[in-house]
């Protein structure tokens, strides 16, 4: 049984919605890209051209967001190792949400390019400040379930992303898919009222506030020395291996339910109605079913992490990534029935995330603390940032059709395959104390 005090619940429940929020801004542009791209370029909607461009900007828009969120990850880690981490929390939960809500009144594709690396460099910084609060203020014995807490977030602010787009684009404005999309963006404001809970009831933790005031500001290139090395290079594999396979399969949920919603529409003969409804609701059956294995995967961190122990955990995770993906991509099945397997590809690809939340701070010290864990679980995304672009462009150059885009998607489970062979690297915390 979890026993926090009031403050330790309040610093989770903020820590979490910065998380949860974070996710939901990040991701709605996904959700609403088969309608925002075509419209900022000028194509119809649903045309070959459309489908072929949205593919190709999808992966492009990603891979740019990515480097973003790893740019916002390095710098703001030393930030909030060295001026806290309520401030770091604050300030780049209204960048991203004010990043977000802008990209509603672009008027192109490069307007909305530089809104998205705006909310980038927020949502990049607000992970390694909120990991490391939480770390430092629960106690050493509820650390790993408050972590996987932590993140449970992020299938929340899916969940919330869904619920929006489906809300205002499948319900409320079916039929004007070319603005319905900008209604969207425009609840990415709302992480700007959560960052008013931090303001008001979350002061700097105890163990920060003595480090901070004892020992020097932090360096990157602490990370690189031989007594932290051995830990920077295990964080480094797993949320490479983590990032790098997550990025390049759910970005393209809604597109690649979009795609197949409409080539089942064209089979039926639907209408222009008929058809957007179709994708609103392939789109909202495939990422919740995600999500859905999402929740339960980051739950499950817990007794994995604490039974089995790190390194055999994310041994667990990984190989059932690869066949997840294998199967729902490479079996010959329907097409609908593809939208409920991603259910086994949020369970492993999403879940294994719920354990870097608490991974990742027992690596590093203090005051080196939100630095190591930012760098590592931020800096993935640049190689990361490779492979929603590859998929794109792949989809893309095949003309959006089903079978090039399912061949890619299942490509990428060669990654967790690789990740496998980088399992005895894997330093080992399982039943030790937070580093001081």
């Amino acid at each position: 049984m979890l026993r926090f005090t009031r403050y330790q619940w309040t610093v989770l429940a903020a820590a979490w919605l910065g998380w949860g929020f974070d996710v939901f801004d990040g991701l709605l542009f996904n959700y609403v890209a088969p309608n925002a791209v075509p419209t900022l370029l000028g194509l119809p909607l649903g045309s070959p051209e459309a489908r072929s461009a949205t593919l190709y900007w999808t992966g492009l828009l990603t891979s740019l967001f990515l480097i973003g969120w790893a740019v916002g990850g390095v710098i703001f880690g030393p930030i909030s190792d060295r001026f806290g981490r309520r401030r770091t929390l604050m300030i780049t939960m209204v960048l991203y949400a004010f990043g977000t809500a802008a990209c509603a009144f672009v008027t192109d594709i490069w307007q909305l390019t530089a809104c998205r690396l705006i909310a980038s460099l927020g949502i990049g910084g607000e992970w390694a400040a909120g990991a490391a609060m939480v770390a430092e203020v629960v106690d050493e014995e509820h650390r790993v379930e408050a972590g996987a807490l932590l993140y449970t977030a992020a299938p929340f602010g899916l969940f919330l992303a869904t619920a929006v787009n489906a809300l205002v684009a499948g319900n409320l404005m079916t039929e004007s898919p070319e603005t319905s999309w900008r209604f969207v963006l425009l609840f990415g404001l709302l992480p700007a009222a959560a960052a008013l809970l931090v303001r008001l009831y979350i002061k700097e933790p105890d163990r920060w506030v003595t480090t901070a005031k004892a020992q020097a500001p932090p360096r990157i290139r602490e990370l690189f020395n031989p007594v932290f090395w051995p830990r920077t290079r295990s964080a480094l594999l797993m949320t490479f291996v983590a990032l790098l396979t997550w990025w390049s399969c759910n970005a393209f949920i809604p597109v690649v339910s979009a795609t197949l919603g409409q080539v089942e529409a064209a089979a039926a003969g639907l209408d222009k109605a008929a058809t957007s409804a179709l994708v609103e609701s392939w789109k909202t059956i495939a990422t919740t079913a995600f999500n859905l294995g999402g929740l339960i995967g980051t739950l499950l961190t817990v007794p994995f992490a604490k039974r089995l122990g790190r390194r055999p955990m994310f041994a667990v995770y990984f190989g059932v990534a690869a066949v997840s993906l294998m199967a729902t991509f490479g079996l010959d099945i329907p097409n609908e029935a593809r939208l409920y397997m991603y259910f086994f590809i949020g369970l492993s690809v999403f879940g294994v995330f719920g354990s870097f939340t608490y991974y990742l701070p027992e690596l590093f010290p203090t005051r080196l603390r939100a630095t190591g864990s930012g760098f590592c679980y931020n800096i993935g995304r640049v190689v990361a940032a490779a492979g929603p672009f590859v998929v794109g462009a792949v989809a893309a150059a095949g003309a959006g059709e089903p079978s090039v885009i399912l061949n890619a998607l299942f490509a990428v489970a060669l990654v967790p395959l690789v990740g496998l062979l980088f399992i005895p690297w894997v330093i080992e915390t399982r039943g030790q104390t937070l580093p001081p």
